[in-house]
């Protein structure tokens, strides 16, 4: 019996890989398809918080520097620096009074926020801080 048992499982294994090697292949899959790229939303709309006219505001705040009518922002940014260690967040250019004034927003190191008011032709300092 011991003989029999290696005997009958040689036999399997012939029968099994003889039936194998006659054996078709199985039928190819085709090729999964590309992914498809991922859609992206369109961007949202969101007025401009700056202002309609922002760019045209820019160019003539150039301009103005240009000529000498205007301070330019930088020496404005590094005049506030001095009195108020902090950074500037935003900056916008105003009228009061039919003359140029720049507002600054700032935050201080402590956090706070402070709205600054300078004249744009003479660089002095209108309000705030």
């Amino acid at each position: 019996m011991k003989r029999t048992l290696p005997a009958f499982v040689g036999l399997a294994l012939a029968a099994i890989l003889a039936g194998s090697a006659s054996a078709q292949p199985p039928p190819r899959r085709p090729p999964p398809p590309p992914p498809r790229p991922q859609q992206q939303a369109p961007p949202l709309r969101r007025p401009n918080s700056l202002g309609a006219d922002w760019g045209l505001q820019q160019d003539w705040v150039r301009q103005g520097v240009r000529q000498r009518q205007l301070m330019p922002l930088g020496r404005i940014i590094a005049q506030i620096g001095a009195r108020t260690p902090g950074r500037q967040l935003d900056t916008g250019l105003e009228y009061q009074g039919g003359r140029p004034v720049y507002r600054v927003r700032w935050i201080t190191r402590d956090g706070r926020r402070v709205d600054y008011l300078i004249d744009a032709a003479t660089g002095a300092i209108l309000g705030g801080g």
